[in-house]
């Protein structure tokens, strides 16, 4: 089972200089998208209960778009497993003025995770 967000990060979002964005708002978003297939496989919200691995690869600015998705590739007991990967498909670009941006042919993968989200077993619904 998979799920895809899409957002449009805003200066809101920026944390640092230059307009980057703090690498744990894409985290947050990893975590909407797993709040969306628990619903979706067992009716119940479950919680995240740690990341194996975490990979930031490409910065994230105001301005951008990122696709975000997640799958499920594990099923237990309570447990679920579940990779993650963040694309930029769209690139602010306040070089050229405030309001330009590009189109990437090739989206960039700016980070990827895999982690274990667990529903209690009294919640499990499906």
């Amino acid at each position: 089972m998979k799920s895809t967000l899409r957002i449009r990060l805003s200066l809101h979002d920026a944390h640092y200089g230059g307009n980057l964005v703090d690498g744990a708002r894409i985290l947050a978003l990893f975590g909407d998208v797993a709040t969306e297939l628990l619903i979706r496989h067992d009716g119940d919200e479950g919680l995240f209960r740690a990341y194996d691995q975490i990979d930031f690869l490409a910065p994230v600015y105001a301005g951008d778009y990122l696709e975000v998705t997640g799958e499920i590739i594990h099923v237990g007991n309570t447990s679920r497993k579940m990779i993650f990967e963040a694309k930029k498909v769209i690139s602010a670009r306040p070089d050229i003025c405030a309001t330009a941006a590009d189109f990437l042919e090739e989206p960039i993968l700016v980070c990827s995770a895999s982690g274990t989200c667990v529903v209690p077993k009294e919640c499990i619904r499906r």
